[in-house]
């Protein structure tokens, strides 16, 4: 961060430090200096009231699933009075709703999503482009009462998005269940640096003059408080290019590319209306800035009629998309593409844009009274998709094509709200889609090899000449891209054998075609990811574990099955577990990027310390580095990590030249240099915390325990991507908070 201008660089894609980042942007207490301090309760991580031994899939399996579905259908036209539905049908609120509790969703670090309901939660709860959800939640709560722990409220959000669709005759493309809720916010989430919302005045995160590549890592939205763009423009500008750039730049860190973008767009705004019909001037706080009588209510209005039904005020837009806001029609891309738009305002003061000389059929019938007719709107976000060239294209496609457009739209929003829980595996209910789809990242089932033939290829792996490093820094090259924030990556379908991670150079691509060839000539009827985390085995017993557990099962993905580009976003810029950093000069420091990893692993502290220990001895440094490597027993699991890093007859010093990235320690009595180290090396024993770990571990008899506690700490990211294992089934733990897996 730039200690004079507060603004931070760094790669574009971020490529997951949104966690290290979080540490770096404005927290909830920022915002709402009031907000009661719960976290002090919570030191060792978030609790769930449900117990330990809650599963959820269980849960959810045992649900009366075609009787949730018609209490949701019930509730779309069940209009209350203390918030009326706009023409008496509440689809379209929810799926404004389910759509914002997926759109938080990027590429770069997984982090964001549907998947743990993080919508009730600050900031989220509390977005500008969130505005009047709250409502939205309260609507749903009679029947969350209902069904209690047999739905999530994650679950239920998107479920209430995709019966409101089938409600209003629009495509829907099936549904899965299998989102746990949390009970507090994921606080490893950057949202960013700004300390104003986009209703406040800042200026998009894309300079007017430069291109995409500019939006900080691992943001997708585009400026603070949204969901994905301004739909007045880019910092307000009414500008369709430049608002069809920033929605490019969004969208695609957000998983979707262009013809998804159209897809969704116009589907979504085939349903309802925005809400500008008010003075905005008076609307009050926030939910987590709103006043105790409140009961957690946001944005009440002051004025006299109450700001709701025909004087709500939400973006300040006012009018719907279409003159059939209740029915999925082809309305939208005719009414866009047939008529000439105007700049006009709101009654509350947003730009938008009204047909010139609208038909009177064309137009929509007022929300609270079907007998007057008023114009339809485009937001200046809809413009775009009319001229920008290669919006217009996809636009007019859709608009000769509406059976190619229900499909695309269908997909796209399954894909929305499913594209952060990882595999199909994780998929709960009789609405789950027979189809395989890339961004599933689908793995062939695989089949359980017998004791026989674990036996037998352990000792064709033992005997094949490779080294205790190269079978280390293969399995944990292919299992550690796992991230417990969208649960994609592991070594499950060997994608460390496929492009691009074979060719990744964190991973030593000549050193990796050399283990995969020959793990390949040995493993006979198992899969190469089986083999792979095989020879991992084979070389920590080579390296004096005894009895490292191993379970089989794992399948082979093909390239066909990869989707190459989206797993690119998820090469490390540097790894502190394998010692490595990339050429580019990264804007955090070595040592957070390896939190931000272990956070994404699923890692306890003490987990970290000691798989990083162990991996340092064991030569799992990238391109044989020797920096970290404190031991005269190369290849053997000991503490020597630990014992010599806390040696007190070290003496160290930055090697010049190296910007910090480099130390060099002598012998304090005769000078003679000792060791080279990293920042991802001198971090355990110069941070307290770290260092306190480190001693458990150095300290005499810590050499068994440390041996125990490694073990368990590398079965338990080999085996992370195993959702049929039991221990993986989706449990009660949530999503921010690692399972312990050291020695009792």
């Amino acid at each position: 961060m730039d200690a004079k201008t507060g603004e931070m660089g760094g790669c574009p894609m971020g490529h997951g430090d949104g966690g290290v980042r979080a540490l770096l942007g404005r927290t909830n207490r920022d915002w709402w200096p009031e907000m009661l301090a719960t976290e002090i309760l919570n030191p060792n991580g978030a609790t769930n009231p449900y117990g330990e031994e809650f599963n959820y899939a269980e849960a959810f399996n045992a649900l009366d699933y075609d009787a949730l579905k018609a209490d949701l259908k019930a509730l779309m036209t069940d209009s209350q009075p203390w918030w009326p539905a706009d023409y008496g049908h509440y689809g379209p609120f929810f799926i404004r709703m389910a759509w914002h509790a997926a759109g938080t969703y990027r590429t770069a670090d997984g982090r964001g999503g549907a998947n743990s309901g993080q919508q009730r939660f600050a900031p989220l709860d509390s977005w500008p482009d969130n505005g009047n959800l709250d409502k939205a939640r309260r609507l749903l709560w009679p029947i969350k009462q209902k069904y209690g722990k047999n739905i999530s409220w994650a679950d239920l959000f998107i479920l209430a998005g995709n019966v409101a669709i089938e409600d209003m005759g629009g495509p829907v493309f099936g549904f899965g269940g299998g989102r746990a809720d949390v009970f507090e916010p994921e606080r490893d989430i950057y949202w960013g640096s700004e300390d104003k919302w986009v209703n406040q005045g800042v200026q998009t995160r894309i300079a007017p003059e430069h291109g995409m590549h500019e939006l900080e890592g691992p943001l997708a939205a585009i400026q603070m408080g949204l969901i994905y763009v301004n739909p007045e423009g880019p910092g307000g500008n009414p500008d369709p290019l430049l608002s069809a750039r920033d929605m490019k730049a969004t969208f695609e860190r957000m998983a979707m590319n262009h013809e998804e973008t159209v897809a969704l767009t116009a589907g979504g705004h085939t349903f309802g209306k925005a809400h500008g019909n008010g003075d905005p001037s008076t609307l009050g706080h926030a939910p987590a800035g709103s006043d105790l009588v409140a009961q957690g209510f946001g944005w009440v209005s002051g004025e006299e009629h109450g700001g709701i039904g025909e004087h709500t005020v939400t973006s300040g837009i006012e009018g719907s998309w279409v003159n059939t806001p209740t029915q999925w029609s082809e309305n939208y891309f005719r009414l866009l593409l047939d008529y000439e738009y105007e700049l006009v305002k709101s009654p509350a003061g947003a730009q938008q844009w009204q047909p010139i000389n609208q038909r009177e059929e064309d137009m929509a019938p007022a929300a609270w009274d079907p007998n007057k007719k008023v114009p339809t709107m485009m937001t200046t976000a809809d413009m775009a998709l009319k001229v920008d060239p290669e919006f217009r294209v996809i636009s007019e496609k859709f608009r000769n094509d509406h059976e190619a457009f229900k499909d695309a739209f269908a997909r796209a929003w399954f894909k929305l709200t499913h594209r952060d829980m990882g595999p199909k595996a994780r998929y709960l209910g009789p609405e789950v889609p027979a189809e395989d789809l890339i961004w599933q990242d689908p793995v062939p089932a695989g089949t359980m090899p017998s004791d026989a033939e674990v036996a037998a290829v352990k000792a064709k792996i033992a005997d094949s000449g490779l080294t205790v490093s190269q079978l280390i820094k293969t399995a944990w090259a292919s299992a550690s891209t796992y991230r417990k924030s969208d649960h994609r990556g592991g070594a499950n379908g060997a994608r460390v054998a496929l492009e691009p991670q074979r060719n990744w150079e964190v991973n030593e691509p000549d050193m990796l075609a050399k283990v995969i060839d020959t793990l390949n000539g040995l493993r006979g009827n198992m899969s190469l990811a089986d083999a792979i985390v095989l020879g991992g085995v084979v070389g920590l017993e080579k390296a004096g574990a005894a009895g490292v557990p191993f379970t089989g099962g794992r399948g082979d993905a093909t390239q066909d099955q990869t989707d190459a580009e989206s797993f690119a976003v998820m090469e490390p810029e540097a790894d502190a577990f394998r010692n490595y950093v990339g050429k580019k000069k990264l804007a955090v420091k070595t040592e957070e990027m390896m939190l931000d990893r272990a956070s994404l692993l699923g890692l306890s502290v003490p987990e970290m310390v000691v798989l990083i220990g162990g991996l340092r001895v064991l030569g799992a440094n990238h391109g044989e580095r020797g920096h970290g490597h404190f031991t005269n027993r190369s290849g053997q699991l000991t503490n020597d990590f630990f014992v010599n890093l806390l040696d007190m007859t070290n003496v160290w010093k930055s090697v010049e030249g190296s910007d910090d990235q480099e130390y060099v320690a002598t012998d304090r009595a005769e000078g003679k240099e000792r060791w080279r180290a990293t920042r991802a090396d001198l971090i355990f024993g110069s941070n307290s915390e770290l260092r306190a770990i480190c001693e458990v571990y150095a300290e005499k008899g810590g050499q068994e325990r440390f041996v125990t506690d490694f073990v368990k700490a590398w079965t338990k990211v080999m085996n992370a991507d195993r959702f049929d294992l039991p221990q993986n089934k989706q449990s009660n733990t949530p999503v921010g908070v690692a399972e312990p897996a050291l020695a009792e």
